[in-house]
């Protein structure tokens, strides 16, 4: 049986069957284990976490004493947070239009990130005067049709990461602070924030930031340094930065209920960009490949975010969600027939009807003929009946569905 339990009353011989909050805050590359030693039972308690779901049928359990989180009420809330998120619908040009421009400025951005970020690396100071440009193109983008930039940027290999999550994030902050009708000006201060967000981590090295197995403690706290790293060599450009870029670069790891860092500020005492930086950030790490972890698919994404209680400005998570839709690009579900389906279209209307690729029988549990279904349309009988996570069925390269149709 699986219970959510605070990391406060976490004993040895528990089996951890999944660690809540962002996996980059905790010191184990992967749950599913038996916690054992007592050096890792530490690191646990004083790391960023605060709740942990355990397997009571594989380890200790919590004593009777101490009340537990049933997981089918956790599901249920974020069910209601994430069907909450439907709201207007915004015009756009047709993704299969946009993905080609999109592909383009991926390119470029990256290239961009890469040299401006090289420069830290040999000591010099960042100049971010062509940060501006990029944002530019990446908010045309978007205001065309944010899914094509939103879906591209999330597909990025692990060695390519510390590069292309700087660009995700912007184009994330882009359009989220679009979704929250900031102003022009506001909108580009955004973009140019999520650019610059993990300029900190040119700092550490490769090896800590690229290690395949757990981190030690000194790595762990070197890691948690990145911010203050990132703030210092803002102040240290060669071009004026704004005040909002550096409150970003500073605080994306604060969390709404006071258990982030670096500062562990609360509520509103953290910004309204770094707030939207942190769910930003958080959402394009946990659904991207990484040396040591497979990434989530977007919709499970959400969904997990959505339980994370106290780590995400509600609001801005709500605003979020719509952003990239309940459903995103990319995402795996299940069809009242039965069938598995990839999410190839966000419905800018109906946030709950995209338009999908059945290519999957899950009764047979065999590959079926692949076909577009457009779950909004009046005449279709089907709709989504639940998520499905892409592990559970052995899928790594869904993706390839959705740009198919594009190509």
């Amino acid at each position: 049986m699986l219970k959510k339990i605070a990391v406060v009353n976490v004993m040895q011989g528990m089996y951890l069957h999944e660690l809540c909050g962002s996996w980059m805050d905790h010191p184990f590359w992967k749950a599913g284990f038996v916690l054992q030693d007592s050096a890792d039972l530490y690191s646990l308690k004083n790391s960023a976490v605060t709740e942990v779901w355990i397997d009571t049928s594989k380890g200790l359990d919590l004593p009777a004493s101490v009340a537990s989180e049933a997981p089918e009420e956790v599901v249920e809330r974020a069910e209601a947070v994430l069907q909450a998120a439907e709201g207007k619908p915004q015009q756009s040009v047709p993704m299969s239009d946009e993905i080609k421009r999109a592909l383009d400025i991926c390119e470029r951005s990256k290239h961009a990130v890469i040299s401006m970020f090289s420069e830290v690396r040999m000591g010099k100071a960042i100049d971010i005067s062509g940060a501006d440009a990029l944002v530019v193109d990446m908010t045309r983008s978007i205001l065309r049709n944010p899914s094509a930039l939103l879906s591209l940027v999330r597909l990025k290999n692990a060695d390519e990461y510390t590069y292309m999550h700087s660009v995700a994030v912007s184009a994330l902050m882009i359009a989220l602070a679009r979704q929250l009708e900031f102003d022009e000006e506001s909108v580009q201060k955004a973009g140019v924030a999520g650019l610059m967000h993990d300029l900190g981590k040119m700092m550490l090295d490769d090896a800590v930031l690229n290690k395949p197995g757990s981190l030690t403690d000194a790595e762990f706290a070197k890691v948690r340094l990145h911010p203050v790293y990132g703030a210092k060599l803002l102040l240290e450009s060669a071009t004026p930065v704004c005040a909002q870029v550096y409150d970003v670069c500073l605080h994306h790891h604060e969390k709404y209920d006071g258990s982030g860092y670096p500062k562990q500020l609360k509520g509103e005492q953290i910004s309204i960009f770094a707030r939207m930086a942190a769910v930003c950030d958080v959402y394009d790490a946990i659904t991207s490949d990484r040396p040591y972890k497979q990434g989530w698919g977007p919709a499970e994404s959400l969904q997990r975010m959505a339980q994370w209680q106290g780590h995400f400005d509600p609001e801005v998570f709500q605003a979020f969600v719509r952003t990239v839709g309940i459903y995103p690009v990319g995402s795996l579900v299940r069809l009242t027939s039965g069938r598995l389906a990839v999410v190839i279209e966000k419905n800018e209307e109906f946030l709950l009807k995209p338009k999908v690729r059945v290519f999957f029988s899950s009764k047979s549990k065999v590959p079926i003929e692949q076909e577009v279904v457009d779950l909004a349309k009046a005449q279709c009988a089907e709709s989504i009946v639940c998520r499905e996570r892409r592990e559970d069925w052995g899928f790594r390269n869904l993706d390839e569905l959705w740009l198919d149709e594009l190509r």
